[in-house]
């Protein structure tokens, strides 16, 4: 068996009277009435690694509700959004720059062309891209990734679509790396603890109990990503926000960490029964505090951001009348309109061929 060193890398508001959600849910989102299913009345929520904060919030949702609900793991991100366009679920976790990507049909999603069925749920979680290398690599920004071994995720994953997006920026390949690696979320600290890869770079939310590990176990830390491309790139991209990693989250002698990133985003089909997604909307803003209290990467979510920042796809009917009955959402101020041509603008979109795995 050749070594993981040595072998090629893998292809590349006012009041309102309380709801009772699961009252609502019960039956009405699953799969889609196309495809006969014995547990129809089963929600699947597709999710991510099982050691991301996808998987976490899948498994928050549903315990808010009192029908049966699965949170699925999944290849990530891209491979949510075909999930939700081909019918396999109703429900999903996605970054905000690969809803943008799959709601024009660009970059990963050029072949399969713009989704008109998609549509926003809600905005959730802010998610850097984080950085961390091994302190013995000499890596100390990402100028210094070049020839070394390094994990850029799983094709389908939203850290390798985030990855190639920041490649492109600075006028690189994943031919710069020696070699780039294929692993899944779950498995790179633990290729990083081996001394396998020099670095690996995650999309996600903090805390991480992945790069937890990989700092107090593998005497790894987080590097800055920051520099003239990153400036461009979040200057020229509607869904890119500098952003920081505050100090000490993993280690005592941890400094705050600049970087970039993207929202996470909950995502539906426009067949989706309305009433349904209103239900599950419900779930989360009915007790907002209650639902932020079950993961720290939760912490500053307010209803505002939750419903403007990071999407791209038009909201879906039933959320956006309960946004609207909380008096959360104007008319004219809506992020996307029902009916709306779909076709967000962003850098370096049209007929992108960057990162046709995502």
């Amino acid at each position: 068996m050749q070594s993981p060193r040595t072998r090629s890398p893998q292809a590349i508001a006012p009041a309102r009277p309380r709801l009772r959600p699961a009252l609502l849910l019960l039956g009405v989102l699953a799969w889609p009435p196309v495809q006969a299913q014995d547990d129809a009345a089963t929600i699947v929520i597709a999710t991510a690694s099982p050691a991301g904060v996808y998987h976490a919030t899948g498994r928050t949702l549903c315990r808010l509700l009192d029908v049966p609900c699965e949170a699925r793991t999944s290849d990530g991100s891209a491979a949510n959004l075909e999930a939700v366009r081909t019918g396999e679920v109703t429900v999903a976790l996605a970054q905000s720059d690969l809803q943008h990507y799959a709601v024009s049909g660009t970059r990963g999603f050029t072949g399969a062309g713009p989704d008109p069925t998609l549509r926003a749920v809600m905005s959730l979680h802010g998610e850097p891209f984080t950085l961390v290398a091994r302190r013995r690599s000499g890596i100390q920004g990402f100028a210094d990734l070049k020839g070394h071994a390094v994990n850029v995720g799983n094709p389908g994953s939203g850290q390798r679509g985030t990855m190639m997006t920041l490649l492109e920026a600075w006028g690189w390949t994943l031919d710069a790396f020696q070699p780039a690696y294929a692993l899944p979320a779950d498995q790179q600290s633990l290729e990083l603890c081996h001394g396998k890869i020099d670095a690996m770079v995650y999309t996600v939310g903090h805390p991480n109990p992945s790069i937890e590990q990989a700092v107090r176990l593998c005497d790894a830390r987080l590097v800055d990503v920051t520099g003239p491309a990153v400036d461009h790139l979040v200057a020229e991209t509607p869904y890119l926000a500098h952003t920081t990693i505050p100090g000490g989250l993993y280690a005592d002698d941890q400094p705050a960490v600049e970087t970039f990133g993207v929202r996470a985003t909950l995502v539906a089909s426009a067949d989706s029964d309305p009433e349904a997604v209103y239900a599950l909307v419900a779930a989360v803003f009915d007790d907002l505090e209650a639902f932020k209290s079950r993961h720290p990467a939760y912490a500053d979510l307010t209803p505002q951001g939750m419903i403007h920042e990071g999407l791209s796809a038009p909201l879906h009917e039933g959320a956006k009348r309960y946004y609207r009955e909380r008096g959360w959402l104007d008319n004219e101020a809506a992020p996307a309109q029902e009916g709306d041509e779909a076709q967000p603008s962003g850098a370096g979109d049209a007929g992108d061929p960057v990162a046709s795995d995502r």
